[in-house]
């Protein structure tokens, strides 16, 4: 598909309201990565990937052909072109752009679109990449957010990761950050790696104490397939994640972080008041983005779209004046009630249970009756359906049980 000022924009689904009232953010991705971690499976390329005809040059000049078309199709699509709530910069490595490229795409994004005022503007960061000067620029650009890639604090855990930065510069970048201004910080733990003991991570859970953040992210280790770590778990060279490890490993991060103050608000987030990711949100209550970037995805009132993974195809298309488009879909009354359910259940606030359908009542009710889910009454007497400290364990078992009743 080619979506262009030319070919028609997507158009509102079957159930979406057809208005620019709700909350709308952008996402901009960040191919680019000084190399390649063992265990990543996103969209990104070093430069031996690319050669020298691609890089963040050609990257800008393509995000700024797509910014103006972006603007133009979302109007379309939505009646008229919304403020933007939430701004989003991830990768692959952003601060591979230094402060001076990411405010260009701030540049870039404000020519076309007009920021809500109070807006979320985040970037993720590579802590080896950033630096004082760094984060003032950012600042002084209009981003409200940092995102550092912390993953562990232990060595060992790094090396088995082939993280490339040094144990303690993400906690460095992080002080770096509140004390150029910023009032969010964020930092991503994963959990579960191969040699890691509780030890390496309380080390590193008091580490990450031991800063201004605001917010942390903890991910158990996924070994994806056609990853460097995924061969050497084939080749018996590493050991797959163990599932009782990770589950005792989720509960040290969980009363550790809520005895210091921060909170779940999803699954695998967790922060202080006022701390949590709107854009994140936006994305499991459903929300509409337009996601900008090679492989980025986007989602218009049940309409989602996908551009082209390469970031040689995404210049040529914008080059020749069209949207970098791969593919689309209309989620149908059914797709939008799985992710309702998939999505939200995740969130601490649950789901409205008149969103289950009465074949999963018998479901719901032994759930509850294990302890694995509860009911809250929110301010308006809409009764949610919230997982339970146990239920967050096996969310992904509770989710599927209550979709196979339906």
């Amino acid at each position: 598909m080619t979506l262009s000022p030319r070919t028609p924009a997507p158009q509102p689904g079957p159930d979406g309201d057809g208005t620019a009232a709700a909350p709308f953010g952008l996402y901009l991705h960040v191919p680019f990565c000084a190399s390649r971690c063992g265990y990543c499976d996103f969209n990104t390329y070093t430069p031996g990937e690319l050669g020298s005809r691609l890089g963040p040059d050609s990257y800008l000049e393509a995000v700024a052909v797509e910014v103006a078309l972006a603007a133009e199709a979302t109007a379309t699509a939505l009646g008229e072109l919304p403020e933007v709530n939430t701004i989003f910069v991830g990768g692959g490595t952003p601060s591979m752009l230094g402060h001076e490229g990411l405010s260009h795409v701030m540049d870039l994004v404000r020519g076309h679109f007009t920021l809500r005022p109070g807006a979320e503007v985040t970037t993720e960061s590579n802590p080896e990449s950033t630096s004082p000067a760094f984060f003032a620029g950012l600042l002084q650009a209009g981003y409200t957010r940092v995102s550092l890639g912390m993953q562990s604090a232990a060595p060992h855990v790094l090396k088995v990761l082939e993280r490339r930065h040094t144990p303690g510069r993400a906690v460095a970048a992080a002080r770096e950050a509140a004390a150029a201004g910023f009032e969010h910080l964020n930092l991503d733990v994963i959990y579960g790696t191969p040699g890691e003991e509780d030890r390496d991570l309380q080390a590193t859970l008091e580490a990450i104490l031991d800063t201004p953040v605001d917010h942390v992210s903890a991910y158990s280790l996924i070994v994806e397939d056609g990853t460097a770590m995924a061969r050497k778990v084939a080749k018996g060279q590493l050991p797959a994640p163990d599932e009782d490890v990770l589950a005792r490993r989720y509960r040290m991060i969980d009363d550790t972080l809520r005895a210091a103050g921060m909170d779940w608000y999803e699954v695998s987030n967790w922060a202080r008041p006022g701390g949590a990711c709107a854009h994140n949100l936006g994305y499991w209550r459903g929300g509409n983005w337009w996601g900008i970037g090679p492989g980025a995805h986007s989602h218009l009132d049940g309409r989602r779209f996908f551009n082209v993974k390469h970031p040689g195809r995404y210049n040529d298309m914008l080059g020749a004046g069209e949207l970098p488009i791969a593919g689309e879909e209309t989620l149908d009354a059914d797709a939008r009630h799985m992710e309702d359910v998939m999505l939200r259940l995740r969130l601490a606030e649950g789901l409205p249970e008149h969103l289950i359908a009465d074949d999963a009542a018998g479901v719901v009710a032994s759930h509850l009756q294990r302890g694995l889910l509860r009911r809250s009454t929110d301010t308006r007497g809409v009764v949610h359906l919230v997982l339970t400290d146990a239920g967050r364990l096996l969310a992904d078992g509770i989710v599927t049980d209550i979709l196979a009743a339906e």
